[in-house]
């Protein structure tokens, strides 16, 4: 399952983080890494973007960014 697929209030483990450009580095260095614990707290209307958090810091992602995090509850 896919981190875009959460609805709020859900709680996830990531187990991967797809991609190795840019931006999936940029989602790891924001602590989306393996094993790391999330809420998703808030979605806007179209689903985009989506607010979370994780490591005792909330985070916003564009549900692009959301499809690349694999995560299991």
């Amino acid at each position: 399952m896919f981190l875009s697929d959460c609805k709020p209030g859900q709680t996830a483990v990531i187990v991967r983080v797809n991609g190795d450009g840019p931006v999936a580095q940029r989602l790891m260095e924001l602590g989306l890494v393996e094993g790391a614990r999330l809420r998703v707290l808030r979605v806007a209307p179209l689903g985009d973007p989506m607010q979370l958090e994780i490591q005792n810091y909330c985070l916003s992602l564009r549900k692009s960014e959301a499809r690349a995090v694999e995560v299991r509850f």
